[in-house]
């Protein structure tokens, strides 16, 4: 009887040959994917020339593994400007074909090419007349062959060191699809404020989509004193709204001046009678501000340029009608 091979907490391996394990799994990996750099070419610019000009949907399908890159790709092209979804092989021949149209590209990924599942749609997507995009392993597979573009994700190995997990294939599959997306990005113009509109519940939503005009306090909120008002008066509305500051406006509504909690130190500092001033005496002129119609990103960056924490908002006239500080930005979640 053998004695079996003693097993600690990490296993048969020990700390070092973890570390070479992971680190040769990327390698592999990486090369997987330095090596599709060399194989693009015109069936790439194919590809996108067909999904360019598709008026459906991209339909993205795929077994076992693949299905899930599948998925990722479907994912990250309706993210960024292309329509698409995933459909599965499987359930596509059972009703789910339905779903795909003339209008349609399909993109069906199998490293083998020889998918029985997708192979057994092709026919059917053929004479709906959609365009059929493979990405394989093999050139010469069925599902290669009968494609109309066909994008080469061979890899020489994968990571897996036994050689029969999908490793290096699904991450060269991946990184074709990302391929895809961003190029397609990239021709359709596709901006930052578009993919905010895909992503609303994000940071970058909330960075690209708030106004200053949705943050600002407004009315009754906003700290205010006219030019005429004494010192005295404008510590009071600053007391209240607690904002750190308050606007200092003319008769016509127009921004005449700030005064902030820093302008108050520095007051404070010289000599003389408070009771004496008026706040025009002590007010910082021509403040900074924005405009209502402004990203809030935008006043924060212009925040932190100026190293200020308090805005007035104003219209086109120069006239007061909002303020904020870096704590409502914060609120908001744009910063």
């Amino acid at each position: 009887m053998t004695v079996p091979e003693k097993i600690t907490a990490l296993g048969k391996l020990s700390p070092q040959q973890i570390l070479e394990s992971a680190r040769r799994v990327l390698e592999i990996e990486a090369q997987a994917v330095a090596d599709l750099r060399n194989r693009i070419d015109g069936s790439f610019v194919r590809a996108v020339e067909i999904m360019l000009g598709c008026t459906g949907r991209v339909v993205v399908s795929g077994m076992g593994k693949s299905g899930h890159v599948a998925r990722k790709i479907a994912s990250t092209l309706a993210s960024t400007g292309t329509p698409a979804f995933f459909v599965h092989p499987g359930e596509a021949s059972h009703g789910d074909l339905g779903m795909v149209t003339s209008k349609d590209v399909m993109i069906a990924l199998s490293n083998s090419g020889e998918s029985a599942e997708l192979l057994v749609i092709v026919p059917h997507i053929k004479r709906q007349g959609a365009h059929l995009i493979a990405i394989t392993g093999n050139p010469r597979s069925p599902l290669a062959v009968a494609a109309d573009v066909h994008l080469n994700a061979a890899v020489d190995q994968e990571a897996c060191s036994l050689g029969l997990a999908p490793t290096a294939s699904t991450t060269a599959a991946l990184a074709l699809g990302d391929a895809l997306a961003v190029t397609l990005l990239e021709a359709r113009g596709f901006g930052k404020e578009d993919f905010a509109r895909s992503h609303p519940g994000g940071s970058l939503g909330r960075r690209l989509l708030t106004h200053v005009a949705d943050v600002m306090r407004t009315g009754p909120a906003i700290p205010s004193v006219p030019e005429t008002a004494s010192f005295s008066e404008a510590l009071l509305e600053m007391s209240r709204k607690g904002m750190g500051m308050t606007a200092i406006t003319g008769n016509d509504g127009r921004i005449a001046g700030i005064f902030t909690d820093g302008d108050l130190r520095r007051t404070l500092e010289k000599p003389g009678d408070l009771r004496t001033l008026g706040i025009r005496d002590v007010m910082h002129a021509n403040p900074r501000a924005i405009g209502a119609d402004q990203l809030a990103a935008e006043a924060a960056q212009l925040m932190e340029q100026h190293r200020i924490t308090q805005l007035l908002v104003v219209d086109a006239e120069k006239r007061l009608v909002g303020a904020l500080n870096m704590h409502d930005l914060m609120q908001s979640k744009v910063i």
